[in-house]
């Protein structure tokens, strides 16, 4: 008989900038609708526990996503699609602000909603995470 073998996970996306922004600059950046929609995607996002949204990922379509953490002006984080999670830390640091991006829930044996590997997604993310950070640092930077 064949025995269940797990998942093996594949490490988060981690990614992190300082921003030459104060914290609550950079938080209403990234925990507000408008500023969402500013550097990553149009959505319906509210700074609410369990408030559940749409991302709206383009040629994907809508992306379902819940609030799962709210500590402002630290922390916020929302499961995203089927799989994941995305978290913004921010850190006070004078009159600069460090911003860490983790997008977690990868999976080396799963596929997305449609139909890819995640470690293909994975990589292309990676890679497209670096440029939404530059958009997120010009819209606060600014």
């Amino acid at each position: 008989m064949e025995q269940n073998k797990t998942s093996e996970r594949l490490p988060d996306i981690r990614q992190t900038i300082t921003l030459n922004a104060p914290i609550r600059k950079v938080w209403d950046a990234v925990a507000t609708s408008e500023g969402i929609a500013a550097w990553f995607m149009p959505n319906d996002f509210r700074p609410e526990p369990g408030y559940e949204f749409t991302l709206e990922a383009g040629p994907f379509g809508k992306s379902p996503c819940k609030v799962t953490e709210l500590d402002p002006p630290r922390r916020l984080s929302f499961s995203w699609g089927k799989d994941w999670t995305l978290t913004f830390e921010l850190i006070e640091t004078g009159d600069k602000t460090e911003f860490t991006l983790i997008h977690s829930g990868w999976s080396a044996d799963q596929v997305t909603e449609f139909g890819e590997p995640h470690t293909v997604v994975r990589e292309r993310m990676e890679q497209g995470w670096s440029g939404i950070g530059r958009k997120l640092a010009a819209l606060v930077e600014a």
